[in-house]
């Protein structure tokens, strides 16, 4: 019960970081990661509750793609300051190219 609290309440003080502090780029990255973070830890103890081997590889599985999103969104960030000099996400217009 307690490990469902604290997944629900680490997702949710994510998702509302994410909600109410998208001025930067790089504050929006880390909640977002905080929220895979979250989810990491519900997957590995849904995992270690089942003691199947088949379970046991989706936490790595969720880890590696967390990694690549962090890659990924840190290219971004660096290519975004580069053109337009700040993180601002209100600078960011999708219709220019």
């Amino acid at each position: 019960m307690l490990e469902i609290f604290v997944f629900s309440s680490t997702f949710t003080l994510a998702l509302v970081g994410l909600v109410f502090h998208r001025t930067h780029l790089l504050s929006a990255l880390l909640c977002l990661e905080a929220m895979m973070l979250s989810l990491f830890l519900a997957l590995s103890l849904w995992a270690q509750q089942l003691n199947s081997t088949g379970s046991s590889t989706s936490p790595m599985f969720l880890l590696a793609f967390s990694a690549c999103e962090a890659s990924t969104g840190l290219a971004l960030l660096v290519a975004a300051t580069r053109t337009h000099g700040n993180d601002h996400l209100q600078n960011f217009n999708l219709l220019k190219c």
